[in-house]
């Protein structure tokens, strides 16, 4: 890559943040009011959020069975409210020993 395309590329990105972050404050000088538009503003982030995590949990091991247990573990830990380190540690450990538990009985 040349320097010529690595700052076009470069200012394309910082131009297409860039819009990201004003088109709103361009668009909605005023308070949203619509119960249905906040709301649904409200739920964007934890549903990008979602799509883009459970992929990921998804194909993060070798096995589906034991990624699938931990997805269930994080889900049902956190459920219960506690804490991040909490939900991340009970998952891990549940992934664990589904890999162990497959690794001696396969």
């Amino acid at each position: 890559m040349n320097w010529l395309e690595f700052l076009t590329y470069l200012f394309v990105m910082a131009g297409v943040t860039y819009l990201i972050r004003v088109l709103p404050y361009v668009f909605m000088r005023k308070e949203v009011k619509n119960k249905f538009f906040k709301s649904f503003l409200l739920y964007v982030p934890y549903t990008v959020l979602a799509a883009m995590t459970i992929p990921a949990i998804l194909f993060a091991t070798d096995n589906i069975y034991s990624a699938i247990a931990g997805l269930v573990v994080a889900v049902v830990v956190a459920l219960f409210e506690k804490g991040l380190l909490t939900v991340a540690i009970s998952s891990c450990v549940a992934v664990l020993l589904v890999e162990l538990v497959q690794k001696f009985i396969l």
